[in-house]
């Protein structure tokens, strides 16, 4: 993965005339769920995973902290959400529960998740890309654009992990969380 960061010209410029109400809210959204996806894998983690699944959630883990840090050198653009110890208690089950239930729950949730996730940046991307007329708002795009393309990566080697096809309860564990994601955007942006 490639470092995530705003060049010191970009953020004396984001500093100076800030970004759009929209590019706050997205910016508080996308800060909420990469806080949400270090605590996913905190959670997998948290159940002491060994071989494979803890590789992948190490490797994982450090990728969205990297994401996060991403977002948090643009805090001064928008105000967190104010249900950030919501969104972490969510992370942390999202990871723990399928974790507890074996390997290919997880990866069956983290592609949920990701799917979700890539399909989330992208009508970011698209919603924003014609307000973003500074290049400080073209450098935040760019960054959006590198998160999906890492949850792309993720969604993909979780669905090559994949041993067996999904169980009814898995099927509804990962609709579940599918519409979680969903409803946790529409509060992030606003609270």
């Amino acid at each position: 993965m490639t470092e995530l960061q705003i060049d010191g010209i970009h953020q004396q410029q984001l500093s100076l005339v800030g970004v759009s109400r929209q590019f706050e809210q997205e910016l508080r959204c996308s800060h909420a769920g990469e806080t949400g996806a270090v605590w996913i894998y905190r959670g997998i983690l948290a159940t002491r995973p060994r071989g494979d699944l803890l590789a992948f959630a190490t490797d994982h883990l450090a990728s969205e902290s990297e994401h996060l840090r991403f977002f948090d050198q643009l805090r001064f653009c928008y105000r967190p959400s104010l249900l950030l110890p919501l969104w972490r208690l969510a992370g942390f089950l999202t990871g723990s529960i399928p974790a507890l239930m074996g390997k290919n729950a997880v990866f069956a949730t983290i592609e949920a998740v990701e799917t979700f996730v890539d399909l989330h940046y992208q009508q970011q991307i698209e919603t924003l890309g014609p307000l973003a007329r500074r290049e400080s708002e073209q450098a935040i795009l760019a960054g959006f654009e590198q998160c999906r393309l890492d949850e792309v990566h993720h969604r993909d080697e979780a669905g090559r992990n994949l041993s067996v096809e999904a169980s009814l309860p898995l099927k509804l564990w990962t609709g579940l969380v599918g519409a979680g994601s969903k409803a946790a955007v529409q509060f992030a942006r606003l609270i």
